[in-house]
């Protein structure tokens, strides 16, 4: 997919994960797919696994240093990740994703969030506000934190949360990951966090009256577990 992009700073700091072919393609489609979604264990195990090629790439900026490992043979030179990050995520669709980056980041604290859209007028879905009603975290004081959430539809919620986090502490880095967005949605969280990078599939064109990714995939909470009342 080619992306018209205005502004270099968004180019510099938005990594598109489908930029260039590969099995991260194969994983979105299906996920699109109107019949294959209804597969709700297949749903989730497509984002945990875009979840763990972003963890991958972004290993890629982890620091590390030379270690020294024992083998049956010798000891070989190696290099040595310094810390694991704390990997937060938005309750409950963030779940699949975070569960992918902890699959590779398999030591990293994890962090959590409820995050939802609380409809202003009845008549009217575009009409919302972000309610946050629960933060669990460790202490992320000069830690690096990766923040998750699938759709980046406003990108209203990821940067509330982002704001609700840094008020429990500064960490030295900050990385965001998602699965799908809006150009909308991107532009606002690359524009409104400072100094972070965000891994993402894809980013679709536009936003419909509701405020939703279109043509984008659905409610990613509610295909992975089920429709909410």
């Amino acid at each position: 997919m080619k992306i018209k992009i205005n502004d270099c700073y968004f180019r510099r700091v938005v990594h598109l994960l489908s930029k260039e072919f590969s099995l991260i393609s194969e994983f979105l489609r299906e996920l699109r797919d109107k019949d294959i979604q209804q597969d709700r264990a297949r749903f989730r195990k497509n984002i945990e696994r875009i979840g763990q090629i972003a963890a991958y790439e972004i290993s890629k900026k982890m620091e590390h240093d030379l270690h020294f490992t024992n083998t049956p043979l010798g000891i070989a030179k190696v290099k040595k990740m310094k810390e694991q990050p704390i990997l937060a995520t938005i309750l409950r669709a963030g779940l699949p994703l975070q569960q992918g980056l902890n699959h590779m980041f398999d030591q990293a604290d994890l962090a959590y969030i409820s995050a939802y859209r609380k409809h202003t007028d009845e008549n009217d879905y575009s009409k919302f506000e972000i309610k946050l009603e629960y933060v669990a975290t460790p202490d992320i004081n000069d830690r690096i934190l990766i923040i998750s959430d699938p759709m980046l539809a406003t990108g209203q919620s990821l940067v509330q949360t982002y704001e609700a986090f840094m008020k429990k502490g500064s960490p030295k880095k900050v990385y965001l990951v998602g699965v799908i967005g809006s150009k909308q949605g991107v532009d606002f969280v690359t524009k409104s966090i400072p100094n972070t990078d965000l891994w993402i599939g894809v980013v679709d064109e536009t936003l419909d009256k509701n405020g939703y990714i279109v043509p984008g995939l659905g409610d990613a909470g509610d295909l992975s577990f089920g429709t909410k009342v």
